[in-house]
């Protein structure tokens, strides 16, 4: 069963917002109560959280799948629905978030650090909020908007200062032992190391950490042996360690011949964080100088080595730890020359980016699969049609009113689009009917209904109590006259037609 895990696949799911309330008040004597529906509570979200007591990314790995609770709904007597509360997930610190298309979101670093993976829905607006001098008792109240969904990959990148790259049975393992207080695994095989380790070193009045990866062998790149997928447990590191195995059995390996491979394959890995691991300065440790004949190997290739590549070199020992005081001294300088070189940290800045005066909100564009068609694409008209429901009149001429009002139908009638055209919006497809009025002042019907969608011919009380008057109207001779002539003239025209 494995105990560490660094790269997960997280699917997040964020809670819905509740739906708005559409309610009248009714009380005894209070015939005109008026809209009393509150509004829906807000969805949770799902926010990462770096906590400093979690080490590993094993339990997404049992539970990649992450759900939020949803919003309460709102109800009648303004009561307004509750909001679900966001769901926390602990993740260790220098953990790295990735789109599912590879694209860096996050850098996780520093216990407390927030990420909203997946944010949750708004909540719906009840009849009350929608009351207006125009609409004084809407029938209809907005829906919830559904949660985010999002696929994460998760990739844990140790938070060390120094980096121990080499060979399977370097003694890398061993000199993080021998270093601190860290007990890795240590057996005479190659590949001991499955996981990476660290360790806390302090050297005079510096404290540093060092990581120790599984060993790599020529061909990681392509895929040989597990070293290059934990090599992103190096990509923070100030420092990197060459530690060399002098005392080797194996042909054709040397010291030199060892670094120039394991700098080969470096060099065919990229940073995701930005970077370059050539940049990084360089110690060399010739290790097991215990053994005689490794002893006289480093006496031999320590001055070829310093004047090939131009690093410092150090032979030491990690059985007897001859040599260890001064490798930890140098690594000790070379970090603190690091930490010296960063700038100061700089306070947060709240960052204000208003909208443009020009900014419309959306765009319009032909449609591909449709012809005659056309996309609107915004942040508010796609929203105002997640929160529309379509069983209800008022409701779709509600919607008909903020996109008139947002200017949707004139950049429509600009571009081309003719009456009748699909125009679709989000995941909804409406023939366009450019004759519908941006009804601020349009008298509403019954509650739930738009007398501009149900297109009636029925006549009116009001038309009915006119005609009514003007048959009763007390008429002149000649309005008789010019009556009896018009009734006959129409007898006539009939009797020719039959």
């Amino acid at each position: 069963m494995p105990r560490f895990v660094d790269r997960v696949v997280v699917h997040a799911t964020a809670g819905s917002g509740g739906n708005g309330c559409a309610s009248i008040h009714r009380e005894k004597f209070k015939p005109l109560g008026g809209p009393d529906g509150g509004n829906g509570g807000r969805g949770g979200s799902v926010v990462l959280v770096v906590d400093p007591g979690v080490h590993t990314l094993l339990d997404f790995h049992y539970r990649p799948h992450a759900v939020a609770k949803n919003g309460a709904p709102g109800q009648g007597r303004f009561q307004n629905g509750a909001n679900a509360e966001d769901l926390e997930l602990r993740v260790p610190d220098g953990t790295v978030v990735f789109s599912a298309d590879g694209d860096l979101l996050a850098d996780l670093v520093g216990a407390g650090t927030r990420f909203v993976a997946a944010q949750g829905g708004r909540g719906g607006l009840g009849n009350a909020a929608l009351a207006s001098s125009a609409r004084k008792a809407p029938g209809f109240a907005l829906l919830g908007e559904p949660g985010e969904r999002r696929d994460l990959v998760l990739e844990l990148r140790s938070m060390a200062d120094v980096g121990l790259v080499g060979y399977p049975s370097a003694g890398k393992s061993s000199l993080v032992a021998a270093l601190s207080a860290a007990r890795p695994k240590i057996a005479d095989y190659p590949f001991t190391t499955l996981v990476p380790q660290l360790g806390v070193v302090t050297a005079g009045e510096e404290t540093f950490t060092v990581a120790d990866v599984p060993g790599l062998i020529p061909g990681a790149a392509e895929g040989r042996g597990l070293g290059l997928d934990f090599l992103r447990h190096i990509e923070r590191c100030s420092v990197l360690v060459h530690v060399v195995d002098c005392a080797t059995y194996e042909p054709g390996r040397d010291p030199i011949s060892d670094i120039e491979a394991l700098e080969a394959e470096l060099a065919h890995y990229t940073p995701a964080l930005g970077g370059d691991l050539a940049d990084r300065p360089r110690l060399v440790a010739l290790n097991k100088i215990d053994v005689p004949d490794a002893q006289e190997l480093v006496e031999i290739v320590a001055d070829d080595v310093a004047e090939r590549f131009g690093w410092p070199v150090f032979p030491i020992s990690t059985a007897s730890r001859a040599g260890l005081r001064e490798l930890t001294f140098a690594m000790a300088a070379e970090v603190k020359a690091f930490r010296d070189a960063q700038p100061p940290p700089e306070p947060t800045r709240v960052v204000l980016r208003p909208t443009p005066v020009d900014d419309t909100g959306f765009t319009i564009e032909p449609d591909p699969e449709e012809a005659d068609g056309w996309i609107v694409r915004g942040a508010r008209p796609e929203r105002w049609v997640r929160q529309t429901n379509f069983d209800n009149d008022e409701a779709v001429g509600y919607l008909a009113d903020r996109l008139a009002r947002l200017g949707v139908e004139d950049a429509l009638a600009e571009a081309g689009a003719k009456p009748g055209c699909p125009v679709t919006i989000g995941d909804m497809t409406f023939d366009w009917d450019p004759t519908t009025p941006a009804g601020i002042a349009v008298m509403m019907a019954g509650r739930g209904t738009d007398p501009r969608l149900e297109r009636s011919t029925r006549v009116s009380a009001v038309q009915r109590k006119m005609a009514r008057a003007e048959r009763r109207r007390h008429r002149s001779d000649a309005e008789l006259a010019l009556e009896a002539e018009r009734e006959a003239a129409e007898r006539a025209a009939a009797e020719e037609w039959e």
